[in-house]
């Protein structure tokens, strides 16, 4: 059963990276960010997420703590990671809104963290997943989480072109002042 699980969400985040890839290397027919919230793309995208984040709660029970990193030490790591990254990705969803968030248009934001980088919501999700990943010490979830990973670094790649169509100036300014990342 594990097995199956874990081939769904590598499957799942293969074709997410896929597409995230296809967005940047051709944006006039982009999957994202997508076209609409009743399109194809947004609900295989949304979808695609909630199942992985599904299955990797189930892989982080079945295999706690069965890799490598047998430290309670890893808490020390891991714990800030979660919390920070938690509390940076919830800022920048409050500050964007779901819309803005879940990938459409709803107005241009450059307040909150989005004054310190471009994707507090990326940045935020990289360092929750890795504290997960080092507190939970599964070389599935590692997998699974350095996959979704790469969708993050990916992703704004492919959503700042359209940001620019939709916000010009304004956007085209912003990225001047402030990093993408950190």
């Amino acid at each position: 059963m594990s097995t199956i699980l874990f081939g769904v969400a590598v499957f799942i985040l293969v074709g997410a990276l896929a597409g995230a890839v296809w967005s940047v290397a051709v944006p006039d027919r982009r999957l994202w960010p997508p076209p609409g919230p009743r399109s194809r793309p947004y609900r295989l995208n949304w979808a695609g997420f909630w199942v992985v984040c599904g299955i990797n709660v189930l892989l982080l029970l079945m295999y706690w703590n069965s890799w490598v990193f047998q430290s309670p030490l890893r808490f020390l790591v891991g714990v800030p990671l979660v919390v920070l990254g938690g509390l940076l990705a919830l800022w920048g969803t409050v500050a964007a809104g779901w819309r803005n968030t879940s990938g459409l248009k709803d107005g241009f934001v450059s307040s909150g963290p989005y004054r310190f980088t471009r994707n507090p919501q990326y940045v935020g999700d990289i360092a929750f997943f890795v504290g997960v990943s080092v507190i939970v010490n599964s070389l599935l979830l590692w997998i699974t989480h350095l996959l979704l990973v790469m969708v993050f670094v990916v992703a704004p790649f492919a959503e700042e072109p359209w940001l620019e169509e939709q916000y010009g100036d304004a956007y085209r300014e912003y990225r001047k002042r402030v990093r993408r990342f950190i």
